[in-house]
Protein backbone atom coordinates (compact mmCIF):
# COMPACT_ATOMS: atom_id res chain seq x y z
CA UNK A 1 0.00 0.00 0.00
CA UNK A 2 2.74 1.99 0.88
CA UNK A 3 4.87 1.52 -2.28
CA UNK A 4 1.23 2.02 -4.37
CA UNK A 5 0.70 5.89 -2.32
CA UNK A 6 4.90 6.49 -3.52
CA UNK A 7 3.91 5.43 -6.92
CA UNK A 8 0.96 7.82 -6.91
CA UNK A 9 2.25 11.23 -5.58
CA UNK A 10 5.38 10.57 -7.83
CA UNK A 11 3.01 10.72 -10.47
CA UNK A 12 0.94 13.23 -9.55
CA UNK A 13 4.06 15.66 -9.10
CA UNK A 14 5.27 14.88 -12.48
CA UNK A 15 1.81 15.54 -13.95
CA UNK A 16 1.94 18.46 -12.22
CA UNK A 17 5.31 19.72 -13.45
CA UNK A 18 3.97 19.01 -17.22
CA UNK A 19 0.98 21.00 -16.53
CA UNK A 20 3.66 23.90 -15.56
CA UNK A 21 6.40 23.04 -18.13
CA UNK A 22 7.80 26.66 -19.48
CA UNK A 23 8.61 27.51 -23.05
CA UNK A 24 10.47 30.46 -23.61
CA UNK A 25 9.89 32.01 -26.62
CA UNK A 26 12.34 34.71 -28.56
CA UNK A 27 11.53 38.19 -29.86
CA UNK A 28 13.60 40.58 -31.75
CA UNK A 29 13.65 43.54 -33.42
CA UNK A 30 16.15 46.34 -34.59
CA UNK A 31 15.81 49.75 -32.54
CA UNK A 32 16.56 49.83 -28.67
CA UNK A 33 14.82 48.55 -25.64
CA UNK A 34 13.42 52.04 -24.56
CA UNK A 35 12.09 52.67 -27.89
CA UNK A 36 8.07 51.49 -28.87
CA UNK A 37 8.66 48.86 -30.58
CA UNK A 38 10.22 47.79 -27.33
CA UNK A 39 7.42 49.10 -25.54
CA UNK A 40 4.96 47.17 -27.51
CA UNK A 41 7.49 43.86 -27.58
CA UNK A 42 6.97 44.02 -23.58
CA UNK A 43 3.34 44.27 -23.35
CA UNK A 44 3.17 41.25 -26.00
CA UNK A 45 5.84 39.44 -23.66
CA UNK A 46 3.90 40.39 -20.42
CA UNK A 47 0.39 39.64 -21.86
CA UNK A 48 1.49 36.01 -23.32
CA UNK A 49 3.24 35.08 -20.36
CA UNK A 50 -0.31 36.36 -18.00
CA UNK A 51 -2.65 34.52 -20.46
CA UNK A 52 -1.13 31.14 -20.38
CA UNK A 53 -0.39 31.23 -16.67
CA UNK A 54 3.37 31.32 -17.08
CA UNK A 55 3.50 28.45 -19.45
CA UNK A 56 4.98 30.93 -21.75
CA UNK A 57 7.44 33.31 -21.43
CA UNK A 58 9.32 35.73 -23.72
CA UNK A 59 13.07 36.56 -23.64
CA UNK A 60 13.68 39.70 -26.02
CA UNK A 61 16.35 40.80 -28.70
CA UNK A 62 16.62 44.14 -28.98
CA UNK A 63 18.90 46.82 -30.82
CA UNK A 64 19.15 44.58 -34.07
CA UNK A 65 21.29 41.67 -31.80
CA UNK A 66 19.60 39.04 -34.23
CA UNK A 67 20.15 40.60 -37.22
CA UNK A 68 18.47 43.11 -39.50
CA UNK A 69 14.49 43.17 -40.35
CA UNK A 70 15.04 41.04 -43.55
CA UNK A 71 17.68 38.40 -40.98
CA UNK A 72 15.18 38.45 -38.35
CA UNK A 73 11.89 37.47 -41.30
CA UNK A 74 13.92 35.20 -42.74
CA UNK A 75 14.20 33.27 -39.20
CA UNK A 76 10.77 33.44 -38.19
CA UNK A 77 10.16 31.68 -41.63
CA UNK A 78 12.92 29.07 -41.03
CA UNK A 79 11.63 28.43 -37.15
CA UNK A 80 14.35 29.46 -35.51
CA UNK A 81 12.70 32.73 -34.18
CA UNK A 82 9.18 32.45 -32.61
CA UNK A 83 8.38 36.42 -32.81
CA UNK A 84 9.68 39.82 -34.70
CA UNK A 85 8.64 43.03 -34.18
CA UNK A 86 9.16 44.62 -37.90
CA UNK A 87 8.55 47.15 -40.02
CA UNK A 88 6.91 46.94 -43.24
CA UNK A 89 10.22 47.92 -44.69
CA UNK A 90 10.96 44.69 -45.89
CA UNK A 91 8.11 42.13 -45.90
CA UNK A 92 7.30 43.26 -49.19
CA UNK A 93 10.07 40.85 -50.16
CA UNK A 94 8.07 38.47 -48.49
CA UNK A 95 4.60 39.34 -48.76
CA UNK A 96 4.62 41.57 -52.32
CA UNK A 97 0.32 42.77 -51.39
CA UNK A 98 2.03 44.15 -48.18
CA UNK A 99 3.63 47.04 -50.56
CA UNK A 100 1.15 49.15 -51.19
CA UNK A 101 0.74 50.34 -47.69
CA UNK A 102 4.39 51.72 -48.05
CA UNK A 103 3.56 54.18 -50.71
CA UNK A 104 4.34 57.76 -50.59
CA UNK A 105 2.20 60.17 -48.92
CA UNK A 106 -0.81 57.22 -49.52
CA UNK A 107 -1.79 58.06 -45.86
CA UNK A 108 -2.79 61.74 -44.65
CA UNK A 109 -2.35 61.03 -40.98
CA UNK A 110 -1.92 58.62 -38.17
CA UNK A 111 -5.60 58.70 -37.60
CA UNK A 112 -6.25 57.93 -41.50
CA UNK A 113 -3.61 54.65 -41.30
CA UNK A 114 -4.50 52.87 -38.06
CA UNK A 115 -8.20 53.38 -39.06
CA UNK A 116 -7.09 51.41 -42.27
CA UNK A 117 -5.22 49.64 -40.94
CA UNK A 118 -8.03 48.01 -38.27
CA UNK A 119 -10.45 47.86 -41.06
CA UNK A 120 -11.44 44.83 -43.29
CA UNK A 121 -9.43 45.94 -45.91
CA UNK A 122 -6.27 46.01 -43.38
CA UNK A 123 -6.97 43.29 -41.81
CA UNK A 124 -7.55 41.10 -45.29
CA UNK A 125 -3.92 42.00 -45.71
CA UNK A 126 -2.80 39.50 -42.74
CA UNK A 127 -4.43 36.68 -44.14
CA UNK A 128 -1.90 36.93 -47.09
CA UNK A 129 0.97 35.76 -44.38
CA UNK A 130 0.48 31.81 -43.68
CA UNK A 131 0.98 31.08 -47.33
CA UNK A 132 4.26 32.77 -47.23
CA UNK A 133 5.62 30.52 -44.01
CA UNK A 134 4.77 33.45 -41.75
CA UNK A 135 1.40 34.35 -39.12
CA UNK A 136 0.73 38.25 -38.61
CA UNK A 137 -0.67 38.58 -35.33
CA UNK A 138 -1.77 42.37 -35.65
CA UNK A 139 -0.55 45.53 -37.22
CA UNK A 140 1.49 47.92 -35.02
CA UNK A 141 3.53 51.14 -35.21
CA UNK A 142 6.70 52.68 -36.86
CA UNK A 143 5.46 56.01 -37.17
CA UNK A 144 5.84 58.38 -40.17
CA UNK A 145 9.62 58.87 -41.52
CA UNK A 146 11.11 61.86 -41.75
CA UNK A 147 14.87 63.14 -43.35
CA UNK A 148 17.95 63.54 -41.75
CA UNK A 149 21.37 63.93 -42.68
CA UNK A 150 24.82 65.63 -41.88
CA UNK A 151 24.94 68.66 -44.94
CA UNK A 152 21.95 70.80 -45.38
CA UNK A 153 18.30 71.77 -44.23
CA UNK A 154 15.77 69.78 -46.71
CA UNK A 155 12.36 72.06 -46.89
CA UNK A 156 11.91 71.03 -51.15
CA UNK A 157 13.34 67.78 -53.04
CA UNK A 158 15.99 70.07 -54.69
CA UNK A 159 17.57 69.99 -51.67
CA UNK A 160 17.55 66.51 -50.82
CA UNK A 161 19.05 65.94 -54.44
CA UNK A 162 22.22 64.42 -54.61
CA UNK A 163 22.65 63.21 -51.08
CA UNK A 164 23.22 59.58 -50.60
CA UNK A 165 20.95 58.27 -48.10
CA UNK A 166 20.20 55.30 -46.45
CA UNK A 167 16.99 53.24 -46.91
CA UNK A 168 15.71 50.09 -46.69
CA UNK A 169 15.41 47.66 -48.84
CA UNK A 170 12.03 48.31 -49.91
CA UNK A 171 11.34 48.82 -54.01
CA UNK A 172 8.86 51.19 -53.20
CA UNK A 173 10.44 53.45 -50.87
CA UNK A 174 13.61 53.53 -52.73
CA UNK A 175 11.76 53.94 -56.49
CA UNK A 176 9.89 57.31 -54.81
CA UNK A 177 13.31 58.82 -52.82
CA UNK A 178 14.77 58.39 -56.48
CA UNK A 179 12.02 61.29 -57.50
CA UNK A 180 13.27 62.96 -54.78
CA UNK A 181 16.51 63.46 -56.50
CA UNK A 182 17.98 61.37 -53.89
CA UNK A 183 20.80 58.64 -53.98
CA UNK A 184 18.77 55.62 -52.17
CA UNK A 185 21.62 53.34 -50.31
CA UNK A 186 19.97 50.26 -48.98
CA UNK A 187 21.75 49.05 -45.85
CA UNK A 188 20.36 46.65 -42.85
CA UNK A 189 19.57 48.79 -39.73
CA UNK A 190 22.04 47.76 -37.40
CA UNK A 191 24.29 49.12 -39.77
CA UNK A 192 23.11 52.33 -40.51
CA UNK A 193 24.76 54.30 -37.13
CA UNK A 194 28.56 53.30 -38.44
CA UNK A 195 27.51 54.45 -41.56
CA UNK A 196 26.15 57.80 -40.74
CA UNK A 197 29.33 58.27 -38.07
CA UNK A 198 31.58 57.65 -40.72
CA UNK A 199 30.58 59.68 -43.55
CA UNK A 200 29.41 56.70 -45.61
CA UNK A 201 26.41 57.95 -46.37
CA UNK A 202 24.66 61.34 -46.06
CA UNK A 203 20.89 60.76 -43.94
CA UNK A 204 18.76 58.62 -43.11
CA UNK A 205 15.17 58.58 -43.12
CA UNK A 206 12.77 57.26 -40.14
CA UNK A 207 10.20 58.14 -37.39
CA UNK A 208 11.04 60.50 -34.34
CA UNK A 209 10.81 57.32 -32.18
CA UNK A 210 13.39 55.64 -34.03
CA UNK A 211 15.85 58.71 -34.56
CA UNK A 212 15.72 59.36 -30.64
CA UNK A 213 16.11 55.77 -29.56
CA UNK A 214 18.86 55.43 -32.39
CA UNK A 215 20.80 58.60 -31.17
CA UNK A 216 20.76 60.04 -34.49
CA UNK A 217 21.53 62.84 -33.52
CA UNK A 218 24.60 62.05 -32.45
CA UNK A 219 25.60 62.03 -36.02
CA UNK A 220 23.08 63.93 -38.14
CA UNK A 221 22.77 67.95 -37.65
CA UNK A 222 19.69 68.28 -40.05
CA UNK A 223 16.10 66.71 -39.24
CA UNK A 224 13.53 68.23 -42.23
CA UNK A 225 10.13 66.96 -41.22
CA UNK A 226 9.20 65.48 -43.97
CA UNK A 227 6.09 63.28 -42.99
CA UNK A 228 6.96 61.41 -46.59
CA UNK A 229 5.81 57.73 -45.60
CA UNK A 230 4.16 56.33 -43.37
CA UNK A 231 5.65 53.06 -42.35
CA UNK A 232 3.48 50.03 -40.34
CA UNK A 233 4.74 47.70 -38.31
CA UNK A 234 3.94 44.06 -37.86
CA UNK A 235 3.96 41.28 -35.03
CA UNK A 236 5.26 38.24 -36.92
CA UNK A 237 5.40 34.64 -35.81
CA UNK A 238 6.42 31.35 -36.80
CA UNK A 239 3.36 28.84 -38.09
CA UNK A 240 5.44 26.13 -36.19
CA UNK A 241 4.90 27.93 -32.85
CA UNK A 242 1.39 28.48 -33.70
CA UNK A 243 0.78 25.22 -34.83
CA UNK A 244 1.83 23.81 -31.08
CA UNK A 245 -0.69 26.18 -29.36
CA UNK A 246 -3.95 25.64 -27.94
CA UNK A 247 -6.90 27.14 -29.49
CA UNK A 248 -7.35 28.92 -25.73
CA UNK A 249 -3.47 29.86 -26.45
CA UNK A 250 -3.89 31.11 -29.39
CA UNK A 251 -6.36 33.44 -28.38
CA UNK A 252 -3.90 34.98 -25.64
CA UNK A 253 -1.24 35.21 -28.63
CA UNK A 254 -4.08 37.22 -31.08
CA UNK A 255 -5.25 39.03 -27.66
CA UNK A 256 -1.56 40.01 -26.25
CA UNK A 257 -0.81 41.42 -29.61
CA UNK A 258 -3.55 43.90 -29.89
CA UNK A 259 -2.85 45.36 -26.70
CA UNK A 260 0.75 45.40 -27.65
CA UNK A 261 0.05 47.38 -30.53
CA UNK A 262 -2.30 49.96 -28.59
CA UNK A 263 1.06 50.49 -26.48
CA UNK A 264 3.31 50.43 -29.37
CA UNK A 265 0.89 53.25 -31.19
CA UNK A 266 0.82 55.11 -27.62
CA UNK A 267 4.86 55.33 -27.33
CA UNK A 268 4.82 56.93 -30.93
CA UNK A 269 2.40 59.64 -30.43
CA UNK A 270 4.46 60.41 -26.95
CA UNK A 271 7.58 60.54 -28.72
CA UNK A 272 5.93 62.53 -31.65
CA UNK A 273 4.63 64.73 -29.11
CA UNK A 274 8.00 65.74 -27.11
CA UNK A 275 10.81 63.98 -29.53
CA UNK A 276 11.31 66.72 -31.72
CA UNK A 277 12.11 69.67 -29.07
CA UNK A 278 14.53 67.09 -27.59
CA UNK A 279 16.21 66.44 -30.69
CA UNK A 280 16.58 69.99 -30.93
CA UNK A 281 18.24 69.94 -27.24
CA UNK A 282 20.63 67.54 -28.82
CA UNK A 283 22.02 69.79 -31.21
CA UNK A 284 19.80 69.18 -34.22
CA UNK A 285 18.48 71.87 -36.60
CA UNK A 286 14.66 71.11 -37.53
CA UNK A 287 12.77 72.00 -40.51
CA UNK A 288 9.66 71.91 -39.05
CA UNK A 289 7.48 73.58 -42.53
CA UNK A 290 8.89 71.65 -45.99
CA UNK A 291 7.05 72.29 -48.83
CA UNK A 292 4.88 68.85 -48.72
CA UNK A 293 3.53 69.76 -52.46
CA UNK A 294 7.10 70.15 -53.92
CA UNK A 295 7.50 66.82 -52.38
CA UNK A 296 4.11 65.40 -54.12
CA UNK A 297 4.63 67.15 -57.83
CA UNK A 298 8.09 65.42 -57.65
CA UNK A 299 6.94 61.77 -56.84
CA UNK A 300 4.53 61.94 -59.99
CA UNK A 301 7.08 59.75 -62.17
CA UNK A 302 7.29 57.41 -59.20
CA UNK A 303 3.40 57.35 -58.84
CA UNK A 304 2.64 56.34 -62.09
CA UNK A 305 4.70 53.10 -61.63
CA UNK A 306 2.97 52.41 -58.39
CA UNK A 307 -0.54 52.67 -60.50
CA UNK A 308 0.78 50.20 -63.19
CA UNK A 309 1.83 48.07 -60.31
CA UNK A 310 -1.18 48.06 -58.13
CA UNK A 311 -3.62 49.65 -59.57
CA UNK A 312 -4.84 53.02 -59.79
CA UNK A 313 -9.04 52.12 -57.78
CA UNK A 314 -6.58 49.99 -55.54
CA UNK A 315 -4.67 53.10 -53.88
CA UNK A 316 -7.21 55.51 -53.99
CA UNK A 317 -9.51 53.14 -52.06
CA UNK A 318 -6.72 53.46 -49.49
CA UNK A 319 -5.99 57.24 -50.10
CA UNK A 320 -9.88 58.46 -49.81
CA UNK A 321 -10.77 55.66 -46.70
CA UNK A 322 -12.69 56.97 -43.98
Amino acid sequence: MKTWRLAATAIGVAIGIGAQAQTTIKIGYTPAATSHYGVGSTVLCDEIEKGTQGRYKCQQFPAGSLGGEREMIEAVQLGTLDIVNTSTGPVGNFVPEVKIVDIPFLFRDYDHARRYLDSAAGQDLLTKFPSKGLVALAWTENGFRHMTNSKRAIVKPTDAAGLKMRTMENKVHMEGYKAFGIQPTPMSFPEVFGALQQGAVDGQENPIPVILASKFSQVQKHLSLTGHVYSPALYLTSPRLMNKLSEADKKVFYEAAKKAAAAQRKKVNEDEDNGIAQLEKEGMSVVRKVDGAAFRTALAPAMASYTKEFGADNIRKIQDFK
